[in-house]
């Protein structure tokens, strides 16, 4: 059959080599390749505003944000709309235009940089602009790790920018990062440094991000989630973007609608600031790839901040609403900028004529344990892992998934000797955040530091007990990192660890497909990235007991 499209940035891609008739995830051939196009005049324009810098001139917020929502949109799962993305091409060529005027010179620069075609040639030229740009395999391997980090990272300083936080150098890293995927001067070594430089702009833009939400929201709190129903109607918010949730509060009071939390929002359950609604409910359904059963059982309306959307059922696509960078054909879209008000009226008065929640589970699960509120416990974890009461801890932080393979997770955790603690952020947790793991001391066997934005807390903890054990080097802490992956976020979050000198990290379920063997074998000498095996035999490498 022939190819008509290519895409392996997620962990599911077909045969773990390439989606290329259609993608797993549901995104059509013709969706594809402008998201490929979409990527490709980002680079463009990035190219143009490192040059402008070089020229010693500013580039605008406004430009900033563009990049990064551009590159958010491309995101596995966020964005279906074809004519959406289309449109964010348009918009691009139409300001790097007016940014190329500018330049004093604009030698030596990439064909992105000066392309300007028309919406009649966007076909064309995507078809000339994937990610398999280049002969050499493990060139194009390491411009997709960078690209897909980089993706990851513009998720991460995009939320920030909705809570007006910028960091204008991790703007600048992010532009000149994007555009040196188009040099084709650059070696292997060269961009095995800038990999390296990625995941160190990685951390700062999770730590903007964890800034910018606790100085709004508060520190998170151990908090106990209800995951059962009312009797009123109410809305379902999934995603990611806690100021659209802090926004539908607002104008949710009074009107008789609660509001849930779904997948990646349960942590909005833990910030302070969002407590003092009396309409916030607890928790519906589990990981976002359960959605088509749990979002037709919801049956009130859906409202999707960004990743991740599975392409809907017939049943309830006319319910789920978009907004930010996530977007799906025929589904209403909520307009709204950063330092804007979005109005959630629409999704109001629908929710008024819909049923109650169905109940799919009943009971309550407990969250909150970000760095903040684990190292207030810090002379009590202390004394547990002096004392030997804790032996080690697990981070298993990271994505769910589709396959099948990933009963791993719950099977290793059910598995993990009754003497240690996981340490998670992410959607990962749903494959054991439900499990009765009882405590030690009083510290549950699961810390849930939230969402997969969150992940700058299990960095910042082990950072932090490594300085009260007093340990020159990270990787003498108790810390086990077995981490399930899925989409590109939690590609910067590896990149993140592995510039803060984490080795010997487990990647699962299998490991990415645009790594090449040759990268594998550079992550795997040099960090000792490893992937997973079975429970059994992986508990036996990790505690030395069967």
């Amino acid at each position: 059959m022939d190819q008509k499209m290519f895409c392996y940035q997620c962990q599911e891609t077909a045969g773990c080599k390439g989606c290329t008739v259609v993608g797993v995830c549901g995104k059509q051939p013709d969706v594809a390749a402008m998201q490929d196009l979409l990527v490709w005049v980002t680079k463009g324009i990035s190219a143009v505003t490192t040059r402008l810098r070089e020229e010693g001139r500013a580039v605008a917020d406004e430009v900033n944000h563009l990049v990064t929502e551009n590159l958010f949109t491309t995101i596995t799962n966020a964005n279906f709309d074809k004519a959406a993305i289309e449109k964010r091409i348009e918009k691009t060529l139409e300001m790097k235009t007016a940014l190329w005027e500018q330049l004093e010179r604009r030698d030596n620069l990439p064909e992105a940089a000066g392309w300007t075609g028309e919406p009649s040639e966007f076909i064309k030229k995507a078809s000339e602009a994937g990610v398999l740009i280049g002969q050499n395999e493990d060139i194009i391997s390491l411009r997709s790790l960078i690209t897909y980090g980089l993706k990851g990272l513009s998720a991460y300083t995009r939320h920030a920018n909705v809570l007006l936080q910028e960091d204008r150098e991790a703007d600048a890293f992010l532009q000149r990062a994007l555009a040196a995927t188009l040099d084709d001067g650059l070696s292997v070594d060269d961009l095995i440094h800038l990999t390296l430089e990625t995941g160190k702009y990685g951390v700062r833009g999770m730590a903007l991000l964890d800034r910018a939400n606790t100085e709004t929201y508060g520190n998170p709190e151990i908090t106990t989630v209800d995951i059962g129903v009312g009797s009123n109607p109410g809305i379902l918010v999934s995603g990611h973007d806690l100021r659209d949730m802090e926004m539908l509060l607002e104008q949710t009071q009074g009107t008789g609608v609660d509001v849930y939390t779904h997948s990646e929002m349960l942590p909005a359950q833990y910030y302070p600031a969002f407590k003092k609604y009396p309409n916030f409910k607890g928790n519906y359904g589990n990981a976002w790839w359960r959605q088509k059963e749990e979002f037709e059982m919801f049956n009130g309306p859906i409202l999707m901040t960004t990743n991740c959307i599975v392409p809907p059922k017939d049943s309830y696509k006319d319910r789920l609403y978009t907004t930010g960078a996530a977007g799906y054909p025929g589904c209403t879209y909520i307009n709204g900028g950063i330092g804007g008000k979005k109005d959630f009226s629409v999704i109001i008065q629908h929710a008024k004529r819909c049923e109650p929640p169905t109940g799919i589970e009943q009971g309550q699960i407990v969250g909150g344990f970000a760095h903040a509120q684990v190292l207030a416990l810090a002379d009590k974890v202390v004394d547990a892992v002096k004392s030997g009461k804790i032996r080690k801890f697990v981070v298993m932080a990271g994505c769910d998934g589709r396959a099948k393979s990933r009963i791993y997770y719950t099977d290793f955790a059910k598995a993990l000797p009754e003497d240690t603690v996981i340490l998670t952020a992410g959607c990962a947790k749903y494959r054991y955040n439900k499990l009765n793991l009882g405590d030690i001391e009083g510290i549950p066997r699961v810390l849930d530091a939230g969402q997969c934005n969150d992940s700058y807390s299990l960095a910042v903890i082990a950072m932090k007990l490594q300085e009260i054990f007093g340990l020159d080097d990270i990787n003498d802490l108790p810390i086990i990192y077995n981490i399930a992956w899925y989409e590109q976020k939690a590609v910067i979050v590896l990149l993140a660890l592995l510039s803060l000198g984490i080795k010997n990290i487990h990647l699962g379920p299998t490991l990415p497909a645009f790594l090449s063997p040759n990268v594998v074998n550079v992550l795997v000498e040099k960090f000792g990235i490893a992937g997973i095996d079975s429970v059994e035999s992986d508990v036996e490498l990790f505690f030395g007991e069967k």
